[in-house]
């Protein structure tokens, strides 16, 4: 069960066209656990639920329904987080060996970026947080052939340059003093 203060984003669905084909992009490519699947009562598709974590039943819904001739997703991005550079480069391969297109990276020096396609033309991004904030939107190319400490070097001194950098501490103190005050303050 997760503990939360305030309203937190926590899930998403999105509709596909072939749903089987979508339940394992997303099963292979990103580790996701099926923890409930079937056919809703009051809503007449057939739904997958997936989570990555114990603590959420459902992170990710796939459902039937998306028509086979839409040609715009109307999903800006579906993003995962990942706990390492090394995970972004693993994903990225896996997801182009399952169908992904128009795989490219981004550094936002917030955080370490790859964007894709999924097989159904859906946005997806996966990132790696940096300990370091700059004002978004933010993209500079980035080159995962180069190795962690010289992508941290270079993000760190991008970083630097921008008049808005601060380390995320400072951002994350920042943020907690314009959170509601109705809303106690998160533990760090």
């Amino acid at each position: 069960m997760l503990t939360v203060q305030r309203p937190t984003p926590s899930h998403f669905g999105i509709y596909v066209t072939d749903l089987e084909k979508m339940v394992a992009f997303y099963t292979e490519t990103f580790d996701l656990t099926i923890t409930d699947r079937g056919v809703g009562r009051t809503f007449q598709n057939h739904l997958v639920f997936t989570s990555a974590s114990p603590d959420q039943h459902h992170q990710l819904v796939l459902a039937s329904g998306r028509p086979a001739d839409a040609r715009f997703s109307t999903v800006m991005q579906i993003s995962f987080v990942v706990p390492s550079i090394e995970h972004l480069r693993d994903i990225s391969k896996r997801a182009h060996q399952r169908g992904a297109t128009a795989i490219r990276g981004l550094n936002h020096g917030n955080a370490l970026s790859v964007y894709m396609l999924d097989p159904e033309g859906n946005t997806v991004e996966v990132y790696v947080d940096m300990p370091f904030y700059v004002a978004q939107p933010h993209g500079d190319p980035l080159d995962l052939t180069k190795d962690d400490e010289t992508l941290m070097r270079e993000t760190e001194a991008i970083c630097r340059r921008d008049p808005t950098f601060m380390p995320i501490a400072e951002w994350q103190a920042r943020f907690q003093a314009k959170a509601p005050a109705h809303y106690p303050s998160s533990p760090t």
